[in-house]
């Protein structure tokens, strides 16, 4: 018997390159989607036949209404340990096991120092007027004897402290449950919200989306930023309070934002950010390196494989 998988999002065609999709046991046909698609329906439709899904992140989300018109899906494998657009709790009551696979933070850390950088720098708006002819049109600044405000102090949000050390910067922390304790041990000093985002040069966001963080920094947040900061979102892009942050931008009462994740991914042509000399957009890419595509998919593959011989890895579902 034949088993149907369909890859999904692979925006750079590389799925197929990354694994060896040939050792999987029994006959399996792989279908390889390469947009995305949001309509649910249209989901829904697209991967009806298939009894099991290779998912990258969170590209394609999953939530209840979906696993309902997928009577045919047993397995759902998710690259990373966690992915908050997939309803566990459907997919465990629909019968879908869903697996996992590990990866690097390391993408993600020195995308937010690429990101910070070019900001404060002014790179990409230097490129840009460099082709146009024009020689040197911004003056940037040093991250020595700036402050950074780190809005969270996870994994990442350690990684990217150490890095704001050794680059000779002040370091300050906040979130919810942080303590002075843990902000030393990274570090950095932890401070109140208020005094993060009215101290702080650059504010970097190092949070997990959850209900709790949905929308967790607002209007009155932004506006106590100096004049000239600058706000990186690597995180997710639901965490900030888009129109707020549009406004701020827009009326330029920062200096600027080096974004990476947005409420609607992919971002619409047509998105306000877009026209915004003052932003730079990366494409949600901040895992997306060789290495890190490579675990993904190897693992990916191990984990169909196990799943197919009865014995599944990884398992995420309860």
């Amino acid at each position: 018997m034949t088993t149907k998988l369909a890859i999904l999002d692979d925006y750079q065609r590389v799925a197929l390159e990354m694994a060896d999709w040939s050792g999987l046991p029994g006959e399996v046909d792989i279908t390889v989607f390469a947009d995305n698609e949001a309509d649910l329906d249209k989901v829904a439709a697209r991967l009806a036949p298939f009894e099991v899904l290779a998912a990258m992140r969170e590209r394609t989300p999953f939530p209840r209404a979906l696993f309902e018109k997928l009577p045919n899906l047993k397995l759902l494998v998710t690259t990373g340990m966690r992915n908050g657009a997939i309803d566990m709790a459907a997919a465990a009551d629909h019968n879908v096991t869903v697996c996992g696979t590990a990866g690097s933070t390391e993408a993600t850390v020195e995308m937010i120092w690429a990101l910070i950088q070019a900001v404060v720098r002014q790179i990409p708006q230097e490129d840009k007027a460099t082709r146009m002819g024009k020689w040197q049109t911004s003056v940037g600044w040093n991250l020595a004897g700036r402050t950074i405000g780190l809005v969270g102090l996870g994994r990442l949000g350690a990684r990217t402290a150490a890095i704001a050390n050794f680059f000779n910067m002040r370091v300050i922390a906040w979130s919810e449950n942080l303590t002075a304790e843990r902000a030393r041990e990274c570090g950095a000093e932890r401070v109140s919200k208020a005094e993060l985002f009215s101290q702080a040069d650059v504010v970097s966001i190092h949070l997990i989306l959850s209900k709790r963080s949905r929308g967790l920094i607002g209007a009155d947040d932004l506006a106590l930023m100096k004049p000239d900061a600058y706000l990186v979102n690597t995180s997710r892009g639901p965490i900030v309070d888009e129109n707020a942050m549009l406004e701020v931008l827009e009326a330029g009462r920062i200096g600027g934002a080096a974004l990476d994740v947005y409420d609607l991914e992919p971002l619409p042509t047509d998105h306000p950010l877009l026209r915004l000399e003052n932003v730079i957009i990366s494409p949600h890419m901040a895992y997306v390196t060789a290495e890190n595509m490579t675990q993904f998919h190897v693992e990916t593959v191990e984990d169909i494989a196990a799943w197919l011989k009865g014995e599944p890895i990884r398992v995420l579902t309860s």
